[in-house]
């Protein structure tokens, strides 16, 4: 359908410790480029979304009116903010891409942003606990990274210590991440660092290692969207022949938190809907916040049976020379883990890889791609699947 919306450009900043100062910094370094490299103009725009969760990293609120204080000429156009947890930023992409589909607008402009690194560890640490239910987890030792280290625990009960299988997804993921130039972390530590505790890699929540935990970064990207029919007068157009959304139960009491039931919904309603199969993507860009997510995520979209993610590690399947390439670009393993921008910046490493412009990340000849971006301990779970069309 001509409504369709169809990724037609993106930019992306590094992640790491950014001098940028705050989140407006990081949207004024990538929402023009975006549009450059889309080669559409401000005017043209008709709406905006930002991804930005916030929750105490700023004293400044209302996000989505400062993209019109830094790109010239978005001053009266829509905007609006989203939060979902670590998938803010698919939130973000969706409700544009929904706008888009509406066909109430034919431009817009999706940002994801977020600035961590100005902020203590200690509130870090307490503002991403917020991700979690907190009337029954908010005493969890170790912050969020203990909401993880809890589903680790039940996951080696039932399915025997998996570690090793651990550290070989994190050595893997830092692999890949040297070869991305937006990478935080660009080195390849080895597996026989990431599965040993040692002074640099020490114990942050048993059994989680350092090396098992994505990194605290700063960092913004940006992609535009087009409907179908705008898109055929730019350089660049890449489809969603699916997009699903499906959330879990909130506390890890009332479900199988080893489970991930949403995520395995949301992957078998996009496998259903655009009729592809795991076996015809090419990669997969999946939400590492910690190496046990992976694990588990090559469970929930059907790569592995259940409590045998370990084996897909084992066994080498997600390397890139594997036969399902996962984290070509680093992952959040590698690439960092900005909350608001964790969302758009997987999307936009799928395009890149889709437009065979990725570089030394290149997974030759990539033509079908997905993306598992989700929020909180899986509870809220986004699944897209991408083809290029122009």
């Amino acid at each position: 359908m001509n409504s369709d919306p169809v990724i037609v450009g993106w930019a992306h900043s590094r992640f790491g410790k950014s001098d940028a100062p705050d989140v407006e910094a990081l949207m004024a370094e990538i929402g023009g480029a975006a549009l450059d490299h889309a080669g559409v103009t401000p005017d043209s725009v008709d709406f905006a979304s930002i991804g930005v969760l916030n929750n105490g990293f700023s004293d400044q609120g209302f996000e989505a009116a400062l993209l019109g204080v830094v790109v010239p000429g978005l001053e009266h156009t829509p905007a609006i903010r989203t939060e979902n947890a670590c998938a803010t930023g698919s939130a973000a992409l969706y409700t544009a891409a929904d706008f888009i589909a509406s066909g109430r607008g034919r431009i817009a402009l999706v940002v994801g942003a977020e600035k961590m690194s100005a902020t203590s560890n200690a509130k870090v640490g307490d503002i991403l606990l917020s991700a979690s239910y907190r009337k029954e987890e908010a005493g969890v030792s170790g912050g969020f990274a203990g909401i993880f280290a809890q589903i680790t625990q039940s996951y080696f009960q039932k399915n025997g210590d998996r570690s090793a299988e651990m550290a070989m997804i994190a050595a893997k993921n830092h692999a890949n991440g040297v070869h991305n130039p937006f990478a935080h972390m660009q080195r390849d530590f080895g597996f026989d660092f990431c599965n040993t505790v040692s002074e640099k890699n020490p114990l942050v929540a048993p059994p989680l290692r350092r090396t098992d935990c994505s990194l605290v970064s700063d960092g913004a990207a940006a992609i535009v969207l087009a409907d179908r029919e705008t898109a055929k007068d730019l350089a660049r157009a890449i489809s969603f022949r699916a997009r699903a959304n499906s959330n879990d139960v909130f506390p890890l009491s009332r479900r199988d938190m080893t489970a991930f039931e949403g995520a395995h919904r949301a992957w078998t309603q996009a496998k259903t809907s655009s009729g592809v199969d795991l076996d015809a993507l090419d990669f997969v860009e999946t939400h590492d916040c910690f190496t046990i997510a992976e694990m588990i995520e090559y469970e929930a979209m059907g790569l592995t049976k259940r409590g045998e993610g370990w084996k897909a590690a084992r066994e080498g399947w997600t390397r890139k020379d594997g036969k399902l390439p996962v984290n070509p670009s680093g992952g959040l393993k590698s690439k960092g883990h900005p909350i608001g921008a964790t969302g758009v910046s997987m999307h936009v490493m799928a395009a890149m890889q889709l437009m065979g412009e990725a570089g030394d990340m290149q997974i030759p000849n990539a033509e079908l791609g997905a993306v598992f971006n989700m929020g909180g301990a899986a509870v809220s779970n986004y699944v897209s699947i991408l083809e290029r069309v122009q």
